[in-house]
């Protein structure tokens, strides 16, 4: 009977294996499918025929976004507490991303990093399936932890969309400085007004970032039932702080803007990647713990 069971248990992994994969590839298929239209729309000139392409890529979009939202969630949320692996807390930023940016796009705000957001979010889609790890897991009864953890993955999110259109503002600039013309300039608002939009998003990173560390620092006992400990993660998420800070002080008190901007924003981004991607990175893949 054992023998049996066993047998049998081995011929349904390839089915369940199966209904995954059927979960997953559509979400990926309507994530690539919209960026690939939201492309045409930054590339070709403004048409009239373009406007039902835009429709159909803000539905797909939406529909990716429910998918993406239902796996990583079912992934995460677990009978034995919250998984928060590198590859589920990699798919939740990667999902909030796309949020962010389709929505930036919507009203014009963040035109073209929806382009890059959305093939991204279509790999990331894909980690909690392929690199599942159900033996580390969060253990936590406190509500408070839980909502800390979320405000925290929006800060990063937030902040990946920052880094996204400073990416996009540098190559924009570049072109200006060469003479080359604007890549579908009536699509585009006016650099300034990207400019002053990207520090909105900034601000609004800075801000849920100083109140995950800061929940972090004078309440990790309440929230996580240990103490502080300046490992890693902590002192490069507070060196990101100082960067994101300083950056925002200096646009406010000496005007900073273009080139020296946007290399805070990306300095800044650089240390929070290696606070959260590299301690993860190191602690389960190298580390194994």
């Amino acid at each position: 009977m054992r023998q049996r069971h066993e047998r049998g248990c081995k011929l349904n992994q390839p089915r369940g294996t199966l209904r995954m994969i059927l979960l997953y590839l559509p979400v990926s298929a309507a994530y690539l499918g919209s960026a690939w239209l939201e492309w045409e729309r930054l590339v070709q000139p403004a048409r009239t025929e373009l406007h039902h392409r835009i429709a159909i890529a803000s539905w797909l979009t939406a529909c990716a976004l429910i998918g993406h939202a239902f796996l990583v969630s079912s992934a995460i949320v677990t009978v034995a507490g919250l998984d928060l692996s590198l590859a589920n807390a990699l798919s939740a930023v990667a999902g909030m991303t796309a949020l962010f940016a389709w929505l930036g796009s919507l009203t014009r705000s963040l035109p073209g990093v929806v382009v890059v957001a959305l093939p991204v979010a279509a790999l990331a889609s894909w980690l909690p399936f392929l690199f599942a790890n159900p033996h580390r897991f969060s253990f936590t009864e406190e509500p408070w932890a839980a909502l800390h953890i979320a405000v925290a993955l929006i800060a990063y999110a937030l902040l990946i969309v920052a880094t996204m259109q400073a990416l996009m503002l540098m190559g924009l600039q570049k072109r200006l400085h060469r003479g080359l013309p604007e890549p579908n300039a009536g699509e585009l608002p006016p650099l300034l007004t990207m400019e002053q939009f990207l520090f909105r998003i900034v601000g609004a990173g800075f801000a849920l970032l100083t109140l995950t560390l800061a929940t972090g620092i004078f309440f990790s006992e309440q929230l996580f039932g240990k103490p502080l400990t300046f490992n890693y993660k902590t002192v490069f998420s507070v060196l990101a702080w100082f960067a994101f800070g300083a950056l925002l002080v200096g646009r406010h008190r000496f005007g900073w803007r273009g080139r020296t901007a946007l290399n805070w924003i990306l300095f800044g981004s650089a240390l929070l990647l290696l606070a959260y991607i590299g301690s993860k990175f190191v602690l389960e893949v190298i580390l194994r713990r």
